[in-house]
């Protein structure tokens, strides 16, 4: 039987987890950056996690970017870390019981030892908070047996070799993590409990929204494969791929090594140096790559002839696996005897000469002693370690994954010394807020509106914006606008950015708010008056949306409404149709038909 299981981490929208800096972006250039190497470092009982060894082997060092606005010593890990965030545990704690879950006595914060550069300190915070949740879906309920608050790591900004330069303004943003048991029967399923969880979290109003600010984890393993764990999958159109991917990936293996095993094929690890059959070569990939004192090391690998090609992921090959392990190694990837070598421009000669040396089955990797024969080391590893070993892989935009780690075990976690333990009494669980719960929010919903607008709205990124507005204008002006009109105005390229929002006279007039709600506040403010016709409002949006004030837009581009005395000069000889088509954005089409039946 499949088994899946989900892990949702969610944005808490709050100051950072643990120093009083704002959760923000920096702006323009870093004020100043840091360079570090990190370590791992032995557990309680003596131990080192298997993946914080692996990251360690690839001699990475790290570039942070430090912004004033938005970081402080606690960042780069310099000064030690303040108390956890109360407002964020609050926060967390409420999103708990909307979920069932039992509250814990002590709150213990641990390191989970991270030394991939997401972290200046080489470990993340981390605390669990409450368990034993449920949520209830179209399948039966969904347990959820943790429930744990975390810091956010930094932001990759780009990598150059062994150097990677993160961003530390992300770094220590509170996250809340939510972990299914592998009670999810197939994709689908999990597609409707990611979707569910994710408008439990919005429903409370308190998380953040946008791109980056959740995104789902995957386990999944198959009868005699293992459990997998899948990273970083932010939109929920790919995580049936993502499952089905795995799924199949994980099927194929387990045949490929039943085929090896009729091969009775063994892993040599016999490194041989074939660089010397290169020495010419008009292959520019190697000769770029012998030009810099590197060698061409192989492995011949006797009875993998034709395996190595077999697609195992769409577009990936059991070779892709092999190269993924090699490249933990720091090298490019690998080549295989499964593939057309002419493609490198190797000659005949020199693919002869390997065959000759090496038999028709073999791997190739070119790079530095050192990292080629680690490198190597890697795919024999990999080979040895039967069909599907338990790893940690990251989510591609096409539904397939690539190899990151080993899955890590126990040893990457220890107790944080630096934060003591939050006692959770009565007076603190006195100050949590009873906020909304997502079947309360819906009913709340499908009173303002029709059930069609409030299905939308409920999974809308605008619906805490909603929310604040139809307080006091017409909920379903509101809604249309948000869902449909602005969307429009969006595909002709109308943006409302707050990139220049101190620089725009609308943005002066209002203290507070974002250039959009103070530009919807005018415009539904307007409307209420009656100083112009609904019609018009997609017209003045568009026009707002360039600074204009909607006296402005209304004065320049002749959108006031006309009414009264000369609303019934205006009609006079004429029909309605006449009317509606010269003075459509003009004009209450109610208040011309109440008219002309006079």
């Amino acid at each position: 039987m499949v088994k899946i299981g989900l892990e949702i981490h969610q944005r808490i929208d709050t100051d950072k987890l643990f120093c009083d800096c704002p959760s923000s972006v920096g702006s323009g250039e870093p004020d100043n950056n840091i360079i570090r190497e990190l370590h791992p470092v032995l557990s309680e009982l003596g131990e080192i996690d298997e993946a914080s060894r692996q990251e360690f082997l690839k001699n990475k060092w790290y570039e942070y970017q430090y912004f004033h606005s938005c970081d402080c010593l606690v960042d780069v890990d310099e000064e030690p870390p303040h108390s956890m965030n109360k407002n964020a545990l609050l926060i967390a704690l409420e999103i708990s019981k909307h979920i069932k879950a039992k509250i814990i006595d002590e709150i213990h914060t641990m390191r989970k030892i991270v030394i991939d550069g997401s972290n200046t300190s080489g470990f993340q915070r981390t605390a669990a908070i409450a368990m034993d949740g449920e949520i209830q879906t179209s399948k039966g309920p969904i347990r959820i047996p943790f429930v744990s608050i975390e810091e956010e790591s930094s932001g990759i900004v780009e990598k150059h070799g062994e150097r990677t330069v993160f961003r530390l303004d992300r770094l220590g943003y509170p996250l809340l993590e939510l972990n299914t048991a592998p009670d999810i029967q197939d994709a689908d399923h999990l597609v409707e409990i990611a979707e569910k969880i994710g408008l439990i979290l919005r429903a409370t109003g308190k998380v953040a929204r946008g791109i980056g600010t959740i995104r789902q984890d995957l386990n999944v393993s198959t009868p005699d494969g293992a459990r997998v764990e899948i990273k970083g999958a932010q939109d929920l159109k790919i995580l049936k791929d993502l499952v089905n991917n795995e799924i199949e990936r994980q099927r194929k293996l387990l045949n490929i090594y039943s085929e090896l095993e009729k091969r009775r094929f063994k892993a040599n690890s016999h490194i041989i140096d074939v660089t010397s059959i290169f020495s010419n070569t008009k292959s520019k990939l190697l000769s770029s790559v012998l030009s810099n004192s590197s060698v061409i090391f192989a492995l011949s690998l006797p009875g993998l002839k034709g395996i190595i090609g077999t697609e195992v992921q769409p577009g990936k090959r059991f070779g892709t696996e092999l190269s993924e392990y090699a490249k933990a190694a720091g090298v490019k990837g690998i080549i295989h005897s499964d593939e057309d070598l002419s493609k490198y421009n190797f000659s005949e000669t020199e693919i002869q000469e390997l065959v000759k040396i090496l038999g028709d089955s073999f791997v190739l990797v070119a790079a530095s002693k050192k990292s080629a024969e680690n490198a190597l080391a890697n795919v024999v590893k990999r080979l040895n370690l039967g069909p599907v070993p338990k790893e940690t892989r990251r989510a591609n935009p096409d539904g397939t994954t690539t190899y990151m780690r080993p899955l890590p075990g126990s040893a990457r976690m220890y107790p944080e010394t630096d934060i003591p333990p939050i006692v959770v009494d009565n007076n603190l669980l006195s100050q949590i807020q009873k906020g909304e719960s997502l079947e309360e929010k819906r009913e709340k919903l499908n009173n303002m509106l029709n059930n069609e607008m409030a299905e939308i709205m409920i999974k809308s990124r605008n619906l805490q914006l909603f929310e604040k507005l139809a307080k006091n204008f017409d909920p379903m002006l509101v809604a249309t606008t948000l869902e449909n009109t602005l969307v429009s105005l969006r595909r002709e390229g109308v943006e409302f950015s707050d990139v220049d929002g101190t620089k725009n006279s609308i943005k002066r007039e209002r203290s507070t708010g974002s250039l959009l709600e103070n530009v919807l506040l005018d415009v539904f403010e307007g409307y209420k008056k009656g100083i112009f016709v609904k019609a018009a409002i997609p017209d003045i949006l568009k026009y707002m949306s360039q600074g204009q004030t909607l006296e402005q837009t209304l004065k320049k581009n002749n959108l006031g409404r006309i009414t009264g005395a000369e609303l019934k000069e205006l009609i006079k000889g004429k029909s309605i149709g006449e009317i509606m088509r010269e003075y459509r954005l003009r004009v209450d089409p109610a208040e011309v038909q109440k008219l002309l039946k006079k």
